[in-house]
């Protein structure tokens, strides 16, 4: 993924002077789409974003914005336009979803500001990104269930756990059927997580992304 063009730079400097504005990230998980472009406001501004990839927070003005999506280097076909309306002092995850022949944006709000670990816990929450996956449950191997009945392209909310390594399985919803093994997920105290469902379960691709959305050094007293 090459580098966020000046062009948001000088958007995100503009939102700053006003006000505190919309803080906005992008993700890639459409399974079979190439590489994208992503245009703001008729104006490219990320470029070559692949499948797995997730953007940094970028400002944006809390405003209604224009975004497509577009093949990496390419103006046409755009396979999304959007209009988002953003609002202040707000986080969001604007995620390409969905196979290449029916891709969608899907949007979250992530829920940072104001709600940080405390001190010794992390905050996780996971995201079903898998288009042909049914809906899961995601467990802790030999231990209770964690996320239960998450259906594609819904986030669960997020969740307070200690901090430490889990070895965790994503299971068909309400059944023991183990779609996905993940081994030692380390969850650090003081950071907030978004796991990420992502791949085709047919094409035998299911796997995860994990990003840390905030980190509060040493956690909330």
């Amino acid at each position: 993924m090459k580098k966020v063009l000046a062009l948001l730079a000088v958007l995100a400097m503009g939102a700053m002077a006003l006000a505190q504005g919309a803080m906005v990230r992008v993700a890639h998980l459409s399974p079979d789409a190439p590489a994208v472009d992503v245009l703001v406001n008729g104006q490219r501004a990320i470029t070559g974003l692949a499948f797995k990839q997730v953007t940094p927070y970028i400002s944006l003005p809390a405003t209604r914005v224009r975004v497509q999506v577009v093949p990496a280097g390419q103006d046409a076909p755009v396979v999304i336009d959007a209009e988002l309306d953003l609002r202040e002092g707000v986080y969001y995850t604007v995620a390409a979803t969905g196979f290449l022949a029916n891709i969608r944006p899907q949007v979250y709000t992530d829920t940072l500001a104001g709600f940080f670990p405390r001190a010794g816990f992390a905050r996780v929450r996971v995201v079903h990104t898998s288009p042909d996956a049914p809906a899961v449950d995601v467990a802790v191997r030999g231990g209770p269930v964690l996320f239960a009945n998450l259906p594609f392209p819904r986030a669960s909310t997020y969740l307070s756990v200690p901090a430490g390594s889990y070895d965790l399985e994503v299971r068909a919803a309400g059944t023991t059927t183990v779609a996905l093994s993940l081994p030692g997920v380390n969850l650090e105290s003081g950071k907030i997580y978004t796991v990420f469902a992502v791949g085709s379960l047919g094409a035998g691709t299911l796997s995860v992304v994990t990003v840390v959305d905030a980190t509060v050094l040493g956690g909330t007293q």
